[in-house]
């Protein structure tokens, strides 16, 4: 898939203001999807569609710096030492999936592996579903469950 039909088919299932920092959204409207890295959206795609089948919701009013966070988002700015974080590169979200849990879901993930476009790394030992396609060297799993 392209780019393009891939950003068309989230729209389905996103709003890219869910999917960015109101900053961002701010800024940069629906162009903001522009800062969202592809193998992200695509993996993304495949995981709501086909693998969990369920509404994902990233940012919302009670939860925002979900998606990506830019350099004014409080969760940045209250870093002491370099943050260079997936979300800061637009490759990760942090969603709440309706009728599972967040173990459920990273399961599910794990058992559909094949069916990922591109590697995928998932945060374990949290009530949330953190995703992410930031390359890990050494790393050869297509799923790569680590512990923040």
């Amino acid at each position: 898939m392209t780019r393009d039909e891939i950003i068309r088919e989230l729209h389905q299932f996103f709003q890219v203001r869910e999917l960015v920092c109101g900053h961002t959204f701010s800024r940069w409207g629906e162009r903001s999807w522009q800062f969202l890295d592809t193998a992200y959206l695509h993996n993304l795609l495949v995981i709501r569609r086909d693998i969990l089948q369920s509404p994902m919701v990233c940012n919302h009013d009670e939860a925002e710096q979900r998606g990506l966070r830019c350099n004014r988002c409080q969760i940045v700015r209250d870093k002491s030492e370099n943050y260079l974080s997936a979300h800061v590169l637009g490759k990760a979200g942090d969603f709440t999936v309706k009728g599972l849990t967040a173990q459920e879901a990273r399961s599910r993930i794990r058992n559909n592996a094949d069916r990922l476009p591109y590697p995928l790394r998932m945060e374990g030992g949290v009530n949330w579903l953190h995703i992410d396609t930031l390359p890990q060297f050494g790393i050869t799993a297509k799923v790569y469950e680590f512990q923040g």
